[in-house]
């Protein structure tokens, strides 16, 4: 299994990510503030199944890929840390706006909410290049099982970003009244994250091979 200090570094990665605003949150806040927080937790329950379905996914193919292609890995991380500085573009560039100031949606019931959770999750970029390319970066070959090691870890981003996710969707409201009557924490917001995940970047590119 991975040693502590990396599962530490993955949940890091992980939170950051699912505090980065992207489709899913856009639409579980929407969710929440047109319909309830009702809606938004059922649209999270079809979020959480994309996550597993990715999971699955990428446990099987990464695996094999890892176990073919030592080299592999470094391709990965470097995309990776590519990847992470792009997200952290985003959260601090001019322009960039709160996914709590969003447009009202009309109101479904639970079944169609949960299946545009599923698919909102499936067709988010931010969601695909997270398992293929920063979750393999934590798996240590040397360290045991490798398809264990890909579901473990996917199973932490899994339970870091529902319960993130389930605390916003729950005080979507709140959270989008106080942001209104205080835009100063908006900025502070985006640059913390924008810091955080530059600082991740720096560390993945130069980590030793493994």
């Amino acid at each position: 299994m991975p040693e502590t200090a990396s599962l530490i570094a993955f949940a890091a990665i992980a939170l950051g990510m699912v505090l980065t605003p992207g489709p899913n949150m856009i639409y579980l806040v929407s969710r929440s503030l047109s319909q309830g927080p009702r809606a938004g937790l059922i649209s999270l329950g079809g979020v959480a199944l994309g996550f597993v379905v990715y999971m699955l996914c990428a446990a099987f193919g990464i695996t094999a890929l890892v176990l073919a292609v030592p080299y592999a890995y470094d391709a990965i991380r470097f995309a990776g840390a590519a990847y992470l500085l792009w997200l952290a573009w985003q959260a601090i560039r001019p322009g960039g706006r709160s996914p709590f100031h969003v447009r009202a949606l009309p109101r479904d019931g639970p079944r169609k909410l949960f299946a545009m959770g599923f698919f909102t999750n499936l067709l988010n970029p931010k969601v695909a290049v997270f398992y293929l390319s920063l979750l393999p970066q934590f798996i240590d070959p040397a360290a045991g099982n490798v398809l264990a090691q890909l579901l473990l870890l996917g199973t932490i981003q899994i339970c870091i970003s529902v319960s993130v996710n389930a605390m916003i969707a729950l005080s979507a409201g709140s959270i989008s009244t106080f942001l209104a009557n205080n835009p100063g924490w908006v900025a502070v917001q985006r640059w913390l994250m924008g810091t955080v995940l530059a600082g991740l970047a720096v560390k993945m590119a130069t980590e030793a091979q493994r």
